[in-house]
């Protein structure tokens, strides 16, 4: 298949998915599972573009394994989350401020729809890539996916490690790597990105690839990501997290600064 014809494909599967998605939500009274099916459906759109791609071999099969893997790590991460704690404060906030309309969140799901297509761009990218050798950007590729994941992995144990504690109920993470950034599953989740344009490197729309970096970015840090996220924790911890984001880097993990008062001169 080609691109188009892929991207076609995909579109009809996660309008169909996220309608059976929004219609859980419906019964359960947990929109969490939105981010549940976006993380499989990317791992969905890894598979597909692989198996129909007009690529070599190997880069096909990298984005398989690694897409796939990927995928299915996070979408059961999150499914864990939805299954066992009540609905997300970023989502209990939506369904207050729309009144519970459930055309807003059929649309915000089939909304969801369109950003896996978005996503899957890099994978159409490194799907059609004609170069079969095994190369330094290849090395970098794989390199680069198994740090990103590796340490956004390790980054949501800590967080689920110290939520698990019901004496932490209600205070701030600073363990691991929560003490380096406010937000270091997202920065490894953003780095993990930049494996699919090293695989993407001599495809003829390589180009493409770039799209997941600069876009996951662009979300995380201003859109769906660190905005909601740094909300729901000032609506619920006030003036504890203010102090954590004077002291800790936003995203880039980095040593963080002497915490001081407010009110300090």
């Amino acid at each position: 298949m080609n691109g188009a014809t892929q991207m076609l494909c995909l579109a009809i599967v996660m309008t169909v998915v996220m309608t059976i998605g929004w219609d859980w939500q419906r019964r359960h009274g947990n929109a969490g599972v939105v981010d549940v099916l976006w993380a499989a459906g990317l791992g969905v759109a890894a598979l597909l573009t692989a198996a129909t791609g007009q690529g070599a071999m190997t880069p096909r099969i990298l984005l398989a394994l690694m897409g796939g893997a990927w995928s299915l790590r996070l979408a059961a991460h999150l499914w864990r989350r939805v299954r066992g704690e009540a609905e997300d404060g970023r989502y209990r906030y939506l369904r207050a401020h729309w009144n519970g309309s459930q055309l807003k969140f059929f649309l915000f799901f089939q909304a969801q729809a369109f950003l896996v297509l978005l996503f899957a761009l890099p994978f159409v990218a490194v799907a059609a890539n004609p170069h079969d050798a095994v190369g330094v950007w290849t090395a970098a590729g794989v390199l680069i996916w198994v740090l990103g994941v590796t340490l956004e992995t390790v980054a949501d144990r800590q967080l689920a490690d110290f939520r698990s504690d019901p004496s932490h109920h209600g205070k701030t993470c600073r363990v691991g790597w929560w003490r380096y950034s406010r937000h270091p599953n997202y920065f490894f989740e953003w780095l993990h990105w930049f494996s699919y344009v090293a695989l993407a490197v001599g495809s003829p729309i390589g180009w493409l690839a770039w799209s997941g970096p600069l876009v996951m970015y662009v979300f995380l840090r201003w859109i769906s990501g660190v905005p909601y996220t740094e909300a729901q924790a000032l609506r619920t911890r006030g003036e504890a997290y203010r102090a954590y984001q004077r002291s800790t880097p936003m995203f880039i993990p980095w040593f963080p600064r002497p915490e001081t008062s407010r009110n300090s001169p």
